[in-house]
């Protein structure tokens, strides 16, 4: 036990945090015309009440997270299951809003589960949204079942709002190990010779893998937990690998990210540490507080598992 409880590295809070921390949260009481009083911020409100104050035209970039149509405890705070159809129209109704904040060159991912992932597939196409990818995030979680196929997967739809929007490829590859090199005429072909091995740089593909087994070469993204220095208590939290994928690949340094539905502050901890702008709405106080400490953690720690002089690494790769 004590072993384990010296390589927990999961973020808490102290009272004195908290209190500090409370202070810093803004909440929109007025309609914003420009972004200046909310870039970098935590806006701790409702979705629906605090994205009707944004100012019109100012996201780069998306990164919707909501919670999936199941019964899940944020904190205390009980998202309940809902019919389909309700399901359905309570994610129209906050894509509608995002919309009209969005740059015309603008990107968005929205994530969901298997239940919900066509419906955000069909209702974003209604709302003029043009679709790009769906990425599969196959992660090594979830319960087991011996009555169906264990559930192992998410996806993340990438829309633009429109047919000009910028995508950085070079800037998501990753570096591979090459285990049986192949030569033309002697020279090396699709990979470099380097001190530390033979590598090949890749071009990322939709479909991205986590997992639990230290040892498996092709886990590409980890889930947070105990023995991880971005861990939280948040139920759901996703990657900072994850988030890094996506915010290199669809935006540029100084754009501005926005996240309605926050979490524990990891697309704004991204952000940062990419030196990107971001604004994020999270309603739950203690959520918000636990993204302004990464934050906070983010001015001396801008290390994002896995990647490193700007590349993807696989899995094991020795980035010391």
């Amino acid at each position: 036990m004590s072993i384990q409880t010296n390589r927990n590295k999961t973020i808490t809070l102290t009272k004195q945090e908290k209190d500090k921390f409370r202070t810093k949260l803004i909440k929109l009481k007025s309609v914003k015309k420009e972004i200046n009083p909310i870039l970098n911020k935590i806006i701790n409100q409702d979705y629906f009440d605090a994205v009707k104050k944004l100012p019109k035209n100012f996201i780069d970039l998306a990164f919707i997270d909501p919670p999936y149509n199941l019964r899940k405890s944020y904190n205390g705070d009980i998202f309940k299951e809902m019919s389909s159809e309700k399901y359905t129209k309570w994610v129209r109704e906050w894509i509608k809003l995002l919309i009209p904040l969005l740059k015309e060159n603008a990107s968005i991912y929205i994530c969901g589960d298997w239940r919900t992932s066509s419906m955000l597939h069909t209702v974003c196409v209604e709302e003029g949204l043009h679709v790009l990818n769906r990425i599969t995030f196959a992660r090594d979680k979830g319960r087991g079942s011996t009555k169906f196929w264990k559930n192992n997967s998410e996806d993340i739809w990438f829309f633009t709002k429109s047919n000009k929007y910028y995508f950085n490829a070079d800037a998501v590859k990753t570096k591979k190990k090459v285990i049986a090199p192949y030569r033309n005429e002697g020279k090396p072909k699709d990979w470099v010779e380097g001190e530390n091995g033979n590598y090949r740089l890749t071009f990322p593909s939709n479909v991205w893998f986590d997992t639990e087994d230290s040892t498996d070469l092709w886990g590409d993204i980890t889930i947070p937990f105990w023995s991880m220095s971005e861990n939280t208590p948040h139920p759901t939290q996703k990657p900072e690998k994850l988030l890094a994928k996506i915010i290199l690949a669809s935006s540029k340094e100084n754009d501005v990210v926005f996240d309605g539905f926050s979490g524990v502050g990891t697309t704004g901890v991204v952000a940062k540490k990419l030196n990107r702008n971001f604004v994020m709405i999270e309603k739950d106080e203690e959520y918000s507080m636990y993204g302004l400490k990464r934050l906070e953690l983010a001015d001396s720690n801008k290390k994002i598992q896995g990647y490193k002089d700007g590349y993807f690494w696989e899995r094991n790769a020795n980035l010391n």
